[in-house]
């Protein structure tokens, strides 16, 4: 028998939703509208209660305060203050520093931006990059415990390495080698002659994804040997069997979206929090720096000896995670002041494996790149049709 089994429903999210296309090289003039979706200025000349509110969100012992973003430009007005965006100070102040790199993981810095362009980058790494998956799976021969529908989609969520660069999204048109990868599958469970004692009773029980063997299509074996198509682990378990029982399928992957299908997601984890800052109302001395530093369950506080007197100090601000310990009791509440940078933004991204976490975060900052460049185009289109329906109207009422 043959029988296809869809790992995910027919419908489709196409990889392009919008119809407009801008161009990559057009300006972002769009971003000249002020007040709005970047980091504001940070005039100088601001009172220093009013700096401190528009830099930082305070953590009091019940909730978070002044956590809104100033962006309406008009905010400070009456003071005589433009907080209108302003393009080079935003080119001049934003930087993105990594802080750590290994195969799976990522953790950098990007200061001078809004919450708002923050958590839009962290949607697309969520959703929104393309990677490759297993859509379909052709069931030859299934006679395990597993049904063919349950068989096709732990299949499904096997995270595969293939450069999605490579394919092009297959849409409606057939498979062919620009947009599917095939894999095989055989396995077949047998008892083991072998009757020593320390020797499994069946050779072939468990399924794993390192049995998957990649079969290139047209011309996939000359384009793709640097790097060919597999698994990222080979551990994974994908069924269980007896003697007897078989396995057979084949598997076409396409490249998608996590937006269609959480298969296609190419993190497992992405999120961001903002910079901790601890301050003192009043220098921490003697006994109380010594209680202070055990407040603190993740050892933020260090105790130097300042003119002589041993003074607490904050010497690890990254490692503080807000659990307001330090400021729960209201003597403390008095003496420290627990606060996060509003524009101080640390992300943490654990890829799949299916690419590298460096390349994930280039390829997400692109595609944000891509989505303000079509909306900058849109709003030009919306701006000279109602030009035109302007001067229609004039000509009319000649």
């Amino acid at each position: 028998k043959q029988v296809l089994v869809r790992t995910r429903p027919r419908s489709r999210t196409s990889l392009a939703p919008w119809g407009h296309r801008a161009p990559a090289s057009d300006q972002l003039d769009f971003l000249a509208l002020r007040g709005r979706g970047m980091a504001s200025n940070r005039p100088d000349s601001l009172p220093e209660h009013l700096a401190d509110k528009h830099r930082h969100v305070t953590c009091a012992i019940d909730a978070p305060t002044y956590t809104a973003t100033p962006e309406y430009a008009g905010v400070y007005a009456s003071l005589g203050i433009d907080n209108s965006l302003d393009i080079a100070q935003l080119k001049q102040e934003m930087t993105i520093e990594v802080q750590s790199l290994s195969k799976d993981e990522i953790v950098f810095d990007i200061v001078g931006i809004d919450a708002p362009i923050a958590n839009a980058l962290r949607r697309i790494l969520l959703v929104e990059v393309p990677t490759m998956a297993i859509e379909k799976v052709w069931v030859l021969n299934n006679t395990s415990i597993v049904q063919d529908e349950v068989l096709a989609h732990r299949l499904g969520l096997i995270p595969i390495r293939a450069d999605p660069a490579l394919f092009e999204e297959r849409g409606d048109s057939d498979s062919n080698a620009s947009n599917t990868i095939c894999f095989r599958l055989r396995a077949e469970c047998t008892r083991n002659t072998d009757k020593s004692t320390d020797a499994a009773p069946y050779i072939g029980s468990h399924v794993l994804s390192s049995q998957l063997t990649w079969v290139p299509q047209g011309d996939q074996a000359t384009q793709l040997v640097a790097d060919p198509p597999r698994s990222v682990h080979d551990d994974i378990l994908i069924a269980k069997m007896r003697p007897g029982q078989a396995i057979e399928v084949e598997c076409w992957c396409e490249k998608g979206i996590g937006k269609t299908h959480a298969k296609w997601s190419p993190v497992a984890t992405a999120y961001y929090r903002l910079l901790p800052r601890i301050t003192f109302h009043q220098p921490v001395t003697g006994a109380a720096a010594v209680e202070l530093k055990k407040l603190c369950p993740l050892d933020v506080f260090d105790i130097e000896d300042v003119g002589g007197v041993p003074t607490a100090t904050a010497a690890r601000p990254r490692s503080c995670t807000v659990c307001r310990e330090c400021v729960r009791e209201p003597q403390w509440a008095e003496r420290v002041n627990l606060q996060r940078v509003r524009d101080h933004f640390i992300f943490s991204v654990e890829s799949t494996g299916a690419m590298p976490p460096e390349r994930l975060v280039r390829d997400a900052l692109q595609v944000l790149k891509q989505k303000a460049l079509d909306t900058a185009q849109l709003l030009k289109d919306t701006l000279a049709q109602n030009e035109e329906g302007v001067m229609e109207e004039g000509n009319d009422e000649e």
